[in-house]
């Protein structure tokens, strides 16, 4: 399939091209030229995950063979046999366990995919991945990139802005084609570095001649966005093989999100005709999407919070451009210009028929500190399951969203393990953490719930920190330069 770019619609490439490339020549990100029907995927309620997972990326990558094995062979490390369980939690409410990969979070679900789908799509020319991070995409990006021939990445996180657990993750990194590097500031600073380094076609030029064409694995690629319409697929799928819902009928999703690209994802998987109802948008303290949603206004002009529920502390949802490429009728000069706004102002606003467009398809509202902790003691304590601090964010929004009175089955979407945050999963539950390093935290947090400690979690003890770089966010050309 071709692909447009959201700046510049009369601009086509194959899919495969658009996964090496990232982000397009104008800065816009790549989008469908149409949107498949899942119809053509036949009956989805009889096929496993990574077949399910083979036919939808084959609805967009339609030049790349052998989509069953690249699938199989990236979810076969997954610990859960069906690679993403629907647990029940109760009448008409659900889980989507989105975390059973190799690095405890929703990310593996498509990154371990896109280093095959980058391999089949390679051409003479090395690649250099450059990834800014909130924590958990670096983790995934770095373990499914690992020692991949013809391939280094780059990793750039907020110095300080993540958990010490995703810290941990990356800094310990194996492989030699790795590098990490923390930087002073926050996730929209290094975002906007990245960003920046791709916009800039002489520095592009510079790493061409060293050898190598720049990509990228953050959502803002394509081949990021297509392996995470699946798992929506299969969500309702899993519920209609359990009898829990009819041929046909509507759900909801509730998503925690920060970057958009996960609910991006539910919504991509509605307009391919899966039957969904309403998209709840949830956000933490950095509400910029609820805003964005409730006002029709997308403005930067606010406190910038570091939460609980790092992954999601995000002002800049890069992934919101290619709704709004959507919902303003593909007209990419409208786009254009709120991004240039955005860049200039700090702010852009759609109109009250936009707005109105959204609402038939989100809701969007966000909580506090203290109510994701209160979420989150709740449904341990009431439903006897165990949620990390994003899906508690996600929780907490669902019971402000009931009182709508929408009786509609719904699917809460858990992008993490708990055990990624020990410290305050335990302290929402009321325990102490005084003196506990976050390996002690986790076995008290075991002990406290009868869950067990994920092995991932417990390998990170005693290995050594390999990637130790802090540098500030103007730093992150030089520091390409020297790992090249």
């Amino acid at each position: 399939m071709e692909l447009v770019s959201t700046r510049n619609a009369g601009e086509r490439i194959e899919a495969e091209k658009a996964v090496l490339r990232g982000i397009a020549p104008d800065g816009g990100l790549y989008v469908p030229s149409r949107f498949p029907g899942i119809n053509a995927l036949g009956d989805i309620t009889a096929l496993s995950y990574p077949k399910l997972a083979a036919a939808v990326l084959g609805l967009f990558f339609e030049n790349i063979r052998g989509l069953d094995g690249l699938a199989e062979k990236a979810y076969e490390r997954f610990d859960a046999p069906d690679t993403a369980p629907v647990k029940k939690l109760s009448s008409g409410e659900y889980v989507l366990e989105l975390w059973h990969g190799p690095t405890l979070a929703f990310k593996d679900m498509a990154l371990s995919v896109l280093p095959g789908l980058m391999a089949a799509a390679k051409t003479d020319k090395d690649i250099l991945i450059l990834v800014a991070t909130s924590g958990d995409t670096g983790k995934a990006a770095l373990e499914g990139f690992r020692d991949a021939p013809g391939i280094k990445i780059m990793v750039f996180y907020p110095h300080g802005g993540v958990s010490e657990m995703q810290r941990l993750q990356m800094a310990t990194q194996e492989g030699e084609n790795a590098h990490v590097v923390a930087v002073r500031g926050n996730f929209d600073e290094a975002q906007n570095a990245v960003k920046a380094i791709f916009a800039d076609r002489a520095f592009s030029e510079a790493i061409y001649e060293k050898g190598y064409a720049l990509s990228s694995a953050n959502s803002i690629n394509f081949g990021r966005l297509a392996p995470q319409i699946a798992y929506y697929i299969w969500a309702w799928a899993e519920l209609k093989r359990k009898g829990e819902i009819k041929a046909g009928e509507k759900i909801n999703f509730v998503v925690p999100t920060g970057n958009f690209g996960n609910i991006l994802a539910a919504w991509y998987a509605k307009r391919m005709g899966l039957p969904v109802n309403k998209l709840i948008c949830a956000s933490n303290m950095n509400n910029v999407l609820t805003d964005f949603f409730n006002r029709g206004e997308y403005s930067l002009d606010r406190a910038f919070y570091k939460t609980m529920s790092p992954s999601m502390d995000i002002l800049i949802s890069s992934n919101l451009e290619r709704l709004l490429f959507e919902i303003s009728g593909r007209d990419e000069k409208e786009v254009a210009g709120m991004m240039r706004r955005l860049k200039a102002e700090g702010a852009y606003s759609i109109s009250a028929q936009a707005r109105d467009t959204l609402s038939k398809d989100f809701f969007a509202d966000w909580c506090g500190e203290e109510e994701t902790r209160r979420s989150l003691r709740d449904t341990f304590e009431q439903k006897g399951y165990l949620l990390d601090t994003h899906t508690a964010v996600a929780t907490g929004v669902f019971e402000k969203y009931k009182r709508t009175g929408d009786g509609t089955k719904t699917v809460i979407v858990s992008t993490a393990s708990a055990y990624k945050f020990p410290k305050d999963v335990l302290e929402s539950l009321g325990e102490d953490t005084a003196g506990l390093d976050e390996f002690a935290m986790a076995r008290r947090l075991a002990s406290a719930t009868g869950t067990k400690v994920p092995a991932q979690i417990l390998e990170l003890r005693g290995k050594p920190e390999r990637h130790t770089r802090v540098v500030d966010k103007d730093a992150l050309p030089a520091a390409i330069l020297e790992a090249l």
